[in-house]
């Protein structure tokens, strides 16, 4: 059974470079972020990944659905200006927890990018919005499907990340501080 999986798409008009990458890409195609997480084998090869998701694109760029069954798999589909997010998982998966795991994915994201659901502000807080994704998911294992608990949860690792390196610049100030007194006497 494949696991559900959740990735953010480019705008149709990004190219081959951001069908390649599988994730976000800059026009100039610089600076692309790893691809979309597989979480098993059923595409072992990055080519076999890209003909995937180019085909699941073509099919769901040009219709309003938020749902499709393509080459055995159920995907689940939003888009939003210039970005759209997908959730694949099996056939046999419940597409009503796919899409639940969708929408946290889209609510969260739109809580992190403080509305602007956008590719320019996604490459922008493209940390925050790993965040996201891993409070989500981890390995193919659906984690949350609550926004709410996962804003909380990723609003405390970045403070909890923002004190250590709070900390470290504290210590680093002390330490030159130490370095220019003794250099002085």
């Amino acid at each position: 059974m494949q696991r559900p999986e959740a990735w953010p798409r480019p705008h149709p008009g990004e190219g081959a470079a951001a069908a390649q990458a599988g994730g976000l890409a800059s026009p100039s195609g610089v600076g692309e972020p790893s691809g979309p997480r597989y979480y098993d084998d059923t595409f072992p090869s990055m080519k076999e990944q890209t003909v995937f998701e180019k085909n699941v694109f073509n099919k769901t760029s040009r219709t309003e659905s938020e749902i499709a069954f393509f080459g055995g798999m159920t995907i689940v589909y939003k888009s939003s200006i210039d970005l759209f997010l997908y959730v694949v998982g099996s056939s046999h998966e419940n597409e009503l927890m796919l899409m639940s795991v969708l929408t946290c994915l889209f609510d969260s994201l739109s809580h992190v990018l403080r509305k602007n659901v956008e590719k320019r502000w996604l490459l922008e807080n493209m940390d925050g919005a790993f965040l996201v994704l891993d409070e989500i998911v981890d390995g193919g294992v659906i984690l949350e499907s609550d926004p709410q608990q996962v804003i909380q949860k990723v609003n405390f690792r970045t403070d909890d990340s923002g004190l250590t390196e709070q900390s470290v610049a504290q210590v680093l100030q002390s330490a030159k501080e130490q370095i220019k007194w003794s250099l002085l006497k």
